[in-house]
Order: C-alpha cells, then sequence, then structure tokens
C-alpha cells in the first residue's frame, strides 16, 4: 500500500484544519477536526490521481518524511507542523 506524507495545519478553533501533500502539490483538503481532515485527505489522493490521469499524466511516487526534511522548498513546513502518512487509494501507474 502506498502512503503520502502529509503536512496537517491547525488555523485555531474557528478554522478548519487543512492537509496538504508536498509530493502532490495542488492536493489539499481540510476537516473540522485533525481525524475529519485525515479521512478527506484520502478522498484528495484518489481525486488528485484520477484527474492527473485523465490528463494522461501518473501521480509522482512518495517521498519518506527523511527526505521531504532535507528537501529545502518542504523541510520548514515538516519541522513546524503536524505530519502524518496517509495511504492512497488503489492508484494508476506510479511515476519514476
Amino acid at each position: 500500500m502506498t502512503h503520502y506524507v502529509v503536512i496537517i495545519e491547525e488555523g485555531g478553533p474557528d478554522t478548519a484544519v487543512g492537509v496538504w501533500f508536498p509530493d502532490l502539490l495542488g492536493c489539499f483538503s481540510a476537516g473540522d477536526t485533525v481525524d475529519e481532515a485525515l479521512r478527506n485527505a484520502t478522498d484528495a489522493i484518489a481525486i488528485y490521481a484520477e484527474t492527473l490521469e485523465q490528463e494522461g499524466l501518473a501521480i509522482p511516487s512518495p517521498r519518506t518524511l527523511s527526505v521531504l526534511k532535507e528537501d529545502p522548498r518542504f523541510s520548514a513546513e515538516v519541522r513546524d507542523n503536524m505530519v502524518a502518512l496517509v495511504a492512497a487509494p488503489p492508484l494508476p501507474a506510479v511515476a519514476g
């Protein structure tokens, strides 16, 4: 089963919890609680993958948290926010 690292951003008591994927640029979701946001994240991956497939593109391969910590584009986000792994639903072919 494929798992993607998700960044969890809590905005406060009156704001939804946002989640986004460093490896899936433009793929994001939200929920009223962390649990709800993480449940919605699985659906977000499925919709993202379906959109890429319709465009003839493959979904990027997931990277490990260790690798993301070393990527200067995401190291601060990984350091400053909660992170989790989200299991992806069955996906089309994965890009290398």
